[in-house]
Protein backbone atom coordinates (compact mmCIF):
# COMPACT_ATOMS: atom_id res chain seq x y z
CA UNK A 1 0.00 0.00 0.00
CA UNK A 2 1.25 3.62 -0.86
CA UNK A 3 1.94 5.90 2.03
CA UNK A 4 -0.26 8.52 2.27
CA UNK A 5 0.12 12.25 2.06
CA UNK A 6 -2.14 14.98 2.45
CA UNK A 7 -1.54 18.56 1.35
CA UNK A 8 -3.12 21.55 3.15
CA UNK A 9 -2.87 24.81 0.73
CA UNK A 10 -5.25 27.36 -0.72
CA UNK A 11 -2.89 27.67 -3.43
CA UNK A 12 -4.04 25.82 -6.60
CA UNK A 13 -0.69 25.95 -8.07
CA UNK A 14 0.97 24.34 -4.63
CA UNK A 15 -1.30 21.96 -4.45
CA UNK A 16 -0.66 21.07 -8.21
CA UNK A 17 3.11 20.79 -8.48
CA UNK A 18 2.94 19.12 -5.18
CA UNK A 19 0.11 16.54 -6.27
CA UNK A 20 1.91 15.90 -9.60
CA UNK A 21 5.45 15.20 -8.00
CA UNK A 22 4.48 12.99 -4.54
CA UNK A 23 2.49 10.65 -6.88
CA UNK A 24 5.34 10.36 -9.14
CA UNK A 25 7.33 9.25 -6.33
CA UNK A 26 4.64 6.80 -6.21
CA UNK A 27 2.63 8.26 -2.96
CA UNK A 28 -1.21 8.67 -2.36
CA UNK A 29 -2.36 12.41 -2.41
CA UNK A 30 -5.06 14.08 -1.05
CA UNK A 31 -5.80 18.07 -0.59
CA UNK A 32 -7.59 20.41 0.96
CA UNK A 33 -8.03 23.94 0.66
CA UNK A 34 -8.99 25.10 3.80
CA UNK A 35 -8.56 24.06 7.45
CA UNK A 36 -11.73 23.45 8.69
CA UNK A 37 -12.88 20.55 10.85
CA UNK A 38 -8.82 19.42 10.00
CA UNK A 39 -8.70 16.98 12.59
CA UNK A 40 -11.83 15.06 11.39
CA UNK A 41 -10.66 15.44 7.88
CA UNK A 42 -6.79 14.23 8.86
CA UNK A 43 -8.65 10.85 10.62
CA UNK A 44 -10.89 10.21 7.86
CA UNK A 45 -7.59 10.02 5.36
CA UNK A 46 -5.03 8.44 7.67
CA UNK A 47 -2.27 10.07 5.92
CA UNK A 48 0.96 9.05 6.48
CA UNK A 49 2.39 12.43 6.46
CA UNK A 50 1.02 16.53 6.48
CA UNK A 51 1.79 19.43 4.44
CA UNK A 52 0.68 22.31 6.26
CA UNK A 53 0.32 25.41 4.88
CA UNK A 54 0.50 28.64 7.01
CA UNK A 55 -2.14 30.85 5.44
CA UNK A 56 -4.64 28.61 5.02
CA UNK A 57 -8.11 29.56 5.60
CA UNK A 58 -10.34 28.26 8.25
CA UNK A 59 -8.02 27.89 11.82
CA UNK A 60 -4.71 28.65 10.26
CA UNK A 61 -1.72 26.66 9.93
CA UNK A 62 -0.69 26.82 12.69
CA UNK A 63 -3.90 26.52 15.41
CA UNK A 64 -4.73 23.38 12.43
CA UNK A 65 -1.35 22.06 13.09
CA UNK A 66 -1.97 22.38 16.96
CA UNK A 67 -5.51 21.32 17.30
CA UNK A 68 -3.70 17.87 15.26
CA UNK A 69 -0.89 17.41 17.94
CA UNK A 70 -3.56 18.00 20.63
CA UNK A 71 -5.84 15.12 19.34
CA UNK A 72 -4.74 11.08 20.31
CA UNK A 73 -5.52 10.03 16.97
CA UNK A 74 -3.38 12.19 14.96
CA UNK A 75 -0.74 13.70 17.39
CA UNK A 76 1.86 11.06 15.93
CA UNK A 77 1.24 12.01 12.11
CA UNK A 78 4.67 14.42 11.23
CA UNK A 79 3.66 17.46 10.41
CA UNK A 80 5.68 19.57 7.43
CA UNK A 81 5.01 23.85 8.13
CA UNK A 82 5.63 25.34 4.91
CA UNK A 83 4.85 29.16 4.11
CA UNK A 84 6.88 32.30 2.32
CA UNK A 85 6.65 33.88 5.59
CA UNK A 86 10.69 34.46 5.97
CA UNK A 87 10.01 33.34 10.08
CA UNK A 88 8.68 29.89 8.92
CA UNK A 89 11.29 28.39 11.29
CA UNK A 90 9.49 30.23 14.27
CA UNK A 91 6.27 29.61 12.37
CA UNK A 92 6.90 25.89 12.41
CA UNK A 93 8.14 25.69 16.48
CA UNK A 94 5.36 27.83 17.28
CA UNK A 95 2.96 25.21 15.75
CA UNK A 96 4.30 22.03 17.04
CA UNK A 97 5.37 21.06 13.83
CA UNK A 98 7.91 18.27 13.21
CA UNK A 99 9.64 19.82 10.04
CA UNK A 100 9.46 23.11 7.76
CA UNK A 101 9.88 23.61 4.36
CA UNK A 102 10.56 27.57 3.14
CA UNK A 103 8.34 28.46 0.11
CA UNK A 104 9.49 28.50 -2.85
CA UNK A 105 11.32 25.63 -2.00
CA UNK A 106 13.10 23.05 -4.37
CA UNK A 107 11.59 19.85 -5.68
CA UNK A 108 14.59 18.27 -4.32
CA UNK A 109 13.46 19.16 -0.83
CA UNK A 110 10.04 18.44 -0.93
CA UNK A 111 10.68 15.04 -1.88
CA UNK A 112 13.19 14.34 0.76
CA UNK A 113 11.82 16.53 3.74
CA UNK A 114 8.73 14.52 3.26
CA UNK A 115 10.81 10.54 2.84
CA UNK A 116 12.53 11.84 6.04
CA UNK A 117 9.13 12.64 7.93
CA UNK A 118 7.43 9.20 6.89
CA UNK A 119 10.62 7.64 8.15
CA UNK A 120 10.73 8.94 11.25
CA UNK A 121 7.32 8.10 11.39
CA UNK A 122 7.50 4.50 11.28
CA UNK A 123 10.32 4.66 13.21
CA UNK A 124 8.14 6.04 15.86
CA UNK A 125 5.86 3.59 15.89
CA UNK A 126 8.06 0.87 16.25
Amino acid sequence: MNKRVLILDDDLDILQICTIVLRKKGFDVQTLNNSNQVVSQVKSYRPDVILMDNWIPGPGGIEATRLLKLAPETQDIPVIFFSANSNVTQLAREAQADYFLQKPFDITELEATVAMAIDQGVESAR
